[in-house]
């Protein structure tokens, strides 16, 4: 693991705790020696604090991502607002943590995040989703198909109609799993615990960010919204 925070203090304390559980870590405080360390040697997942100085946090979740590079990213950002968030999801991170945080939910996001990313923990999440009814013909088992999407799992790729959309990682699993279960209502604990493996409970909006933003990727002027809120209860997929 490669973590990058410029506060000092902060960067011991979650050095310490990372390694008591079980990590092997490598911490540095700014953005350029995070980049030649992930050059050097690439980690199984980054932790980034945004604000550093110099190269910030997202510069160099832009920089890896223009690079091709899909490891994993976790941001640690003390800006609250919705916009400062969906900034670090355009930047590539898959998911973040506002300052103060509790270690332990450092700690479940990080192990959502590697679950998603391992082999046994895609198989996993793949068995754990529920199959919506088939409907017309049957598609080849690398896709799945509901309210004008079409996804290709293989490929990680998605398109509503000819468009072609794209998609980070986790906006990727979030539609997937929405379109697998089109016309059902997921509740905001089922989706977060299949999608991030833990519920971060009433307070969290980082569903409603994610939901946010992919909406923003699928709609089309003229055309049907295809996630649908339901207020108190969750999200559906359908085109009305």
């Amino acid at each position: 693991m490669l973590l990058a925070e410029d506060d000092r203090a902060i960067r011991h304390a979650l050095e310490r705790a990372l390694t008591l559980e079980g990590y092997e870590v490598t911490a540095v405080a700014d953005g350029v020696e995070a980049l030649a360390q992930a050059h050097r040697t690439p980690p199984d997942v980054l932790v980034l604090d945004v604000m550093m100085p110099g190269i910030d946090g997202l510069q160099v979740c832009r920089v890896l991502r223009a690079e091709g590079d899909r490891t994993p990213i976790l941001m640690l950002t003390a800006l609250v607002e919705t916009a400062d968030r969906i900034a670090g999801l355009d930047a590539g991170a898959d998911d973040y943590v506002v300052k103060p945080f509790d270690v332990e939910e450092v700690f479940a996001r990080l192990r959502a995040l590697l679950r998603r990313t391992s082999p046994v923990g895609a198989a996993t999440a793949a068995a754990a989703v529920e199959q919506a009814p088939a409907k017309g013909p049957q598609l080849p088992e690398r896709q799945v198909e509901a309210a004008g999407i079409r996804m290709d799992l293989q490929a990680r790729r998605v398109w509503r109609g000819p468009r072609e959309l794209e998609l980070t990682r986790t906006e990727f699993e979030l539609l997937e799993l929405l379109v697998r279960n089109a016309g059902i209502v997921l509740d905001h604990s089922t989706i977060y615990d299949r999608i991030w493996g833990y519920d971060f409970g009433p307070g969290s909006k980082n569903l409603a960010v994610y939901v946010g933003y992919l909406r923003r990727k699928l709609d089309e002027p003229d055309a049907p919204q295809l996630i649908h809120t339901v207020r108190g209860v969750g999200y559906v997929l359908r085109e009305d």
